[in-house]
């Protein structure tokens, strides 16, 4: 990487982080120092310790703005900073919105991860009323479609999360899974190869492309 950041107060702080595993001493103080502005750039060209420290401070600190960050931070040469990054992004994703939006996003979340998928559409469909530009909102409407059976809706709504925010790999692994339920294999491996373009580090996803490689070769 060409010329790093230099940051040795937040090395000393992500060193910290690391020995007392407190996440909001670590916020406070990286916020105290830092922008988020900053932490991007940091992110972007800093040495490896400095990046780990800014993906973090990033994945508790910013909202959706910096989404694009972290999507790039998926690609980054270190592994402990891929791993920070993939957590960091799937959380930016429901920082988005104003306050209501944003605790209308949280229920239903918290609907689908109590598998109440029939009310978890339900409370989706309205929130994409409100703010159809909110692309967790059709992700999640989607996994709620996808657990109901219902593929091929749960397809256009991961369509919709990846047109509006296109480094979401959970939608286009969610597409690849709707395909195939509906035996199609073809379509299945582009939506998991996309999901890996976007997140090489989702080696699930590595296996069913491998698999299914294999096996439409073997059916030529």
């Amino acid at each position: 990487m060409s010329k790093s950041i230099r940051t040795p107060l937040l090395h000393a702080i992500y060193h910290r982080y690391l020995v007392d595993q407190d996440s909001p001493g670590f916020s406070e103080r990286v916020a105290k120092h830092y922008t988020v502005g900053t932490l991007e750039r940091v992110a972007a060209a800093g040495d490896r310790m400095a990046r780990r420290a800014a993906v973090l401070a990033l994945g508790l600190l910013a909202d959706y703005e910096s989404n694009a960050t972290l999507g790039r931070a998926l690609h980054d040469c270190d592994r402990g900073v891929r791993i920070l990054a993939e957590n960091g992004i799937r959380a930016l994703w429901c920082r988005t919105g104003n306050r209501q939006q944003r605790m209308h996003l949280n229920r239903v979340v918290e609907l689908n991860t109590a598998r109440r998928f029939k009310e978890a559409v339900d409370s989706a469909t309205k929130l994409i009323e409100q703010a159809a530009w909110l692309a967790e909102g059709w992700n999640q409407r989607a996994l709620a479609l996808f657990n109901l059976g219902r593929f091929a809706e749960s397809i256009h709504d991961c369509n919709q999360a990846l047109e509006l925010n296109p480094y979401h790999f959970g939608a286009a692994t969610g597409m690849a899974q709707c395909h195939l339920q509906l035996k199609d294999r073809i379509s299945a491996l582009d939506c998991f190869r996309r999901a890996l373009r976007l997140n090489p580090n989702l080696e699930g996803v590595r296996a069913h492309v491998l698999y299914l490689q294999r096996t439409l070769k073997s059916q030529e």
